[in-house]
């Protein structure tokens, strides 16, 4: 296993709260940004995300300023059986967290069926830029559009992105919408030198 620095980082506030609906009429509101239909409860409710995401965004910046990385931001939640500790291992072992290549939900199929090992949002790290509030927000916002349960970020793998290669790749049905976020490694056989460290979200 690769000895990769593991950064943590404790936001006892970063938690979410469930409602359940004793009326049989439910109040909507539309998110910002995203444009998307929740419950109004939940948008009136949701986590002071600015204030999460600078929390992280500290740690980011204190390890990484200066360097052009790719963030892949993931939830334990949603890999059943498996904590975050256990994901970490497994990426710090393999170079990423697709230890299951059939595994249902992770958007590698795409038009021309080019490989994809994971997909990721990349940029250069500023002192006064804000990154993880934009990471944060959609997993919330999203799986309670889809009547499921918002995804809580425990773990941000931070890459180097001069050991990546970018995949330009479009989706079935979204023909016209050329998506950026797909990477691959530039040496496969030597994945994890890519990792540049993890942040653990507690």
């Amino acid at each position: 296993m690769t000895k990769k620095p593991v950064y943590q980082v404790t936001v006892p506030e970063y938690k979410f709260r469930k409602y359940r609906n004793t009326s049989k009429k439910i109040n909507y509101a539309i998110t910002p940004l995203y444009h998307i239909k929740i419950p109004k409860i939940y948008a009136d409710n949701k986590p002071d995300f600015e204030k999460i995401g600078a929390k992280i965004d500290k740690c980011l910046k204190k390890h990484f300023l200066g360097k052009k990385v790719a963030v892949r931001v993931l939830g334990s939640q949603e890999h059943k059986g498996k904590s975050a500790d256990d994901l970490i291992k497994i990426i710090k072992k393999i170079g990423h967290d697709r230890y299951d290549t059939k595994r249902k939900g992770d958007r590698y199929e795409n038009i021309d069926g080019k490989q994809i090992d994971f997909f990721a949002l990349d940029f250069k790290v500023k002192a006064k830029e804000k990154y993880f509030k934009d990471f944060l927000e959609p997993f919330y916002f999203w799986p309670i559009a889809d009547r499921q349960e918002p995804i809580r970020i425990d773990i941000a793998v931070v890459y180097d992105m001069s050991q990546l290669k970018r995949v330009i790749h479009k989706y079935k049905g979204r023909e016209k919408e050329i998506k950026k976020d797909g990477f691959v490694f530039k040496n496969p056989a030597r994945k994890t030198e890519a990792i540049l460290g993890i942040i653990k979200i507690l």
